[in-house]
């Protein structure tokens, strides 16, 4: 297995060891594809290391079946790897006619009072905030109490946030931060979406 070396070793008093298995907090954003394909993937690892899984899907549709989540059910089930729970709290797609979609902001907050006792209770090792990085975009969940809800978050559970528009209080905070950049989308020649690559 490569061995990545630090740039820098912090003088915190911590042992290699502790340092290398510090919980993280993850964002991805940018306009970019695949902020939630690369979320999944890690969930994928944090599976096949036996860690329980929650996944809070916020605001895209309570409808919308997503590859990712017939998967990462199976696997859950399948006894081999992790737990994989899945909770979805919005009615609608995240950026598509956001005016229509109001009942997301009630659904998001309570999604996130959801993910606050679920941290409390170290109910996860792994979590996985899709589209996330909305609702405090859009100040339906306040910036402030994330980071300082994550900040003081108990025992060794890692949390990914994705989304668009990640507000820079979290990004400041966040341990690893992915922007993903468009060079080329299919959209861009008047391609829409297709089974297998965007669900």
């Amino acid at each position: 297995m490569p061995q990545g070396q630090p740039s820098v070793v912090p003088d915190d008093g911590l042992t290699t060891r502790q340092r290398r298995n510090r919980p993280l907090v993850v964002v991805h954003t940018g306009i970019g594809k695949g902020k939630s394909t690369a979320a999944f993937g890690l969930a994928l690892r944090a599976w096949n290391q036996g860690w329980p899984i929650g996944v809070f899907q916020f605001v895209k549709s309570a409808k919308w079946k997503v590859g990712e989540e017939n998967a990462l059910r199976v696997l859950g089930a399948s006894g081999q790897g992790g737990t994989v729970d899945w909770h979805k709290m919005g009615e609608g797609w995240s950026w598509v006619q956001r005016d229509e979609q109001m009942d997301n902001e009630d659904k998001a907050r309570e999604g996130w009072e959801q993910v606050k006792r679920d941290l409390a209770a170290e109910t996860y090792r792994l979590y996985v905030l899709d589209e996330f990085a909305y609702p405090m975009h859009w100040g339906w969940v306040d910036t402030d109490e994330v980071v300082e809800v994550l900040r003081n978050r108990p025992g060794t559970q890692h949390v990914v946030i994705t989304g668009r528009n990640a507000p820079e209080k979290l990004v400041e905070f966040a341990d690893l931060v992915t922007d993903m950049s468009k060079v080329k989308h299919p959209m861009d020649a008047g391609q829409k979406g297709q089974k297998g690559i965007e669900w």
